[in-house]
């Protein structure tokens, strides 16, 4: 396909492959794409720039009632035909804009993401930021849950899952990964390698190059797709594409896809780790003669996200479940310190490659139900304030955290025990955010508010099924 630069060309595009429909998606606050679908005669030159209305009181997290008109711009070069729909669609990506001011939204995450790519360049630290993200997933075979005034449940089946090693299948044909011993198994014990090597391929013909993908550890289908770096909007971008083709290609086998980062108990859950650099002119400021090869802007950069990582948290972790997987035992970092090639430290330096291009840090702390505009725009703020403010990392913690003697490990910071935990900290450290207007007081209250009374405070009122476990027979 062409590369699409303008609106000219999308109508063109729309022209030349016989395009029917055309689908604008923007993304809500909390993380989830929206969309509405327009005919082609609709879309036009000047829509770019005049935008579509809708109701932004309905989006949550956004506005009001009595101010709810909002306008979705699309962008052109955001343009692909959408792989799945029985009519040939086109999907828009689109930019969030008041109709009054004319001016992007506040709480529009792709705005802020944008905001944040600017504010970079204003410091004259560096005009690339590049991100690398590994999103986990698990692609289960049924999934049943409610919650209601006398009961509450949730039922996962997956036929790889090592739960249904003792099932009658008629026949059961065994190779089902054990539990933490799913990691790089070949087929027949690999079920999944066709649905993920169709994901694969299919990402692909959207535009988006993928290094690997392979099962992971857990049992019960965890999966991973691993898509090249990029720059930092259109990497938020394509975390969109990646959940979208995965989630449409497994429904298209009866399968279902989970982001949720621990659905399992005692095994592992997905995380979301974030690889990131810096450039100017061509070069990665991250490549140097200090520790693991880093430069000293790297360090601090590592300082700044080490610093502000409680509050960090917030937006890359950003659930309640996320603070399940937060858990020693199951690979997730929950000590907040630096190392290099030491899986166990809340960041590593990758050392599989002795490139200057390939140097870089990679946050584990992350999973994949973040909003990837917020999660990689907070990121980047943390390691700008980090090297404008010269943060010391300290030193950095090279032996297996896991099994540190307690007086060593009472030393090393730790990561919040909770969503509450992390929004707490939110409340308390939010200047570096701030900075260049990136993202506004407005944005913090509203995230706030919102994750403590939709999510945070809403489980704490219902019982759990565990606790009949414990409590009943009081």
């Amino acid at each position: 396909m062409k590369e699409i630069k303008s609106p000219q060309d999308v109508l063109e595009l729309i022209k030349n492959e016989e395009i029917k429909v055309v689908d604008l998606r923007f993304m809500d606050f909390p993380g989830m794409w929206q969309h509405i679908s327009i005919p082609v005669r609709e879309l036009h030159v000047d829509s770019f720039a005049e935008g579509f209305g809708f109701d932004g009181s309905s989006i949550r997290g956004w506005q009001s009632i009595n101010e709810s008109d909002m306008l979705m711009k699309p962008v052109a070069d955001t343009a692909f035909i959408d792989p799945f729909l029985k009519d040939k669609t086109l999907v828009l990506i689109c930019n969030i804009c008041d109709p009054i001011t004319g001016e992007d939204y506040t709480r529009d995450p792709r705005n802020i993401a944008l905001k944040a790519v600017n504010y970079l360049k204003s410091t004259k630290i560096a005009d690339t930021v590049y991100i690398g993200p590994e999103a986990e997933f698990f692609i289960f075979d049924d999934i049943r849950f409610d919650q209601n005034t006398h009961e509450g449940y949730y039922h996962i089946d997956s036929v790889e899952g090592c739960w249904n090693s003792g099932r009658k299948e008629e026949p059961n044909l065994g190779y089902k990964p054990r539990y933490k011993e799913g990691y790089f198994p070949v087929p027949p014990t690999d079920s999944l390698q066709d649905i993920r090597s169709e994901m694969m391929l299919t990402l692909e013909e959207l535009g988006i190059p993928v290094e690997a993908q392979h099962h992971e550890v857990a049992t019960g289908g965890q999966s991973e797709i691993d898509i090249h770096f990029g720059r930092l909007v259109t990497m938020a971008d394509n975390m969109l594409k990646y959940k979208y083709v995965v989630k449409n290609t497994a429904r298209k086998h009866n399968k279902t896809v989970t982001f949720m980062p621990k659905p399992l108990f005692n095994d592992n859950g997905s995380g979301m780790h974030i690889h990131l650099s810096l450039w100017k002119n061509g070069r990665n400021l991250f490549a140097g003669e200090k520790y693991a090869g880093l430069s000293e802007t790297a360090l601090y950069a590592i300082g700044g996200v080490l610093k502000h990582a409680p509050s960090l948290l917030a937006f890359t972790n950003p659930t309640t479940n996320s603070y399940k997987r937060l858990v020693p035992g199951f690979e997730a970092p929950v000590n907040l310190a630096y190392s290099r090639r030491n899986r166990s430290a809340a960041i590593r330096i990758p050392m599989y490659s002795p490139s200057e291009k390939a140097k870089r840090f990679e946050f584990r702390c992350p999973d994949p139900s973040c909003n990837p505009y917020l999660a990689f725009s907070a990121l980047l703020m943390a390691v700008i304030d980090g090297i404008l403010n010269k943060i010391d990392p300290g030193e950095p913690l090279d032996k297996d955290i896991y099994d540190l003697p307690p007086e060593e490990l009472a030393n090393v910071p730790q990561t919040p025990g909770s969503l509450r935990e992390a929004l707490k900290a939110l409340d308390e450290d939010y200047n570096y955010l701030l900075k260049g207007d990136v993202i506004t007081p407005d944005v913090i209250e509203t995230w706030i508010d919102y994750k403590l009374t939709n999510e945070v405070r809403a489980l704490d009122m219902r019982p759990h099924p565990w606790e009949f476990a414990l409590y009943y027979d009081i």
